[in-house]
């Protein structure tokens, strides 16, 4: 029997990483936010055996998805759900969104994504730790979030 927590918990676990010290989502900076989201991507779920059942992806771009442009780095973990034979049925993303006004600076930015997976060569601290030398962040750190989502999406 696996010691991994089943991916339905995967939500209930990152808003309790996000929400340790009892801080408000919306009073995270972007650090903490991104040490937060590491260490629930070192918690570890009970995925298929496969090289991109379980990965993390750090992105960010200007879009106006649902409204109004926006500048967005989103930390999203994305889940394979297989079928009963086995076979690759679709994807669960959980995210956390930091969303910023779109100023030139972040703009300028432009677009960005970096994957992370399990049960790869890779280890999450190298990823982690290489993404934190991109001249990006100094940039985000010196705008605050203007909010701050969580959510699951089937894709």
């Amino acid at each position: 029997m696996s010691k991994r927590l089943p991916i339905d918990r995967a939500e209930e676990r990152l808003q309790h990483e996000l929400s340790r010290g009892q801080q408000p989502l919306a009073e995270l900076d972007l650090d903490e936010a991104w040490l937060r989201f590491v260490r629930f991507g070192s918690q570890r779920f009970d995925t298929a055996d496969t090289s991109d059942a379980d990965g993390l992806l750090l992105q960010y771009g200007t879009h106006s998805f649902e409204g109004p442009r926006v500048f967005t780095l989103d930390l999203a973990r994305q889940f394979e759900i297989n079928d009963a034979s086995g076979e690759h049925d679709h994807y669960i993303q959980l995210h956390c969104e930091l969303r910023y006004e779109p100023v030139p600076q972040l703009r300028a930015l432009g677009h960005f994504e970096s994957w992370f997976f399990h049960d790869t060569d890779d280890e999450l601290d190298h990823w982690a730790d290489g993404l934190g030398l991109h001249d990006f962040w100094a940039t985000l750190r010196s705008f605050h979030p203007m909010e701050i989502r969580v959510y699951q999406e089937q894709v």
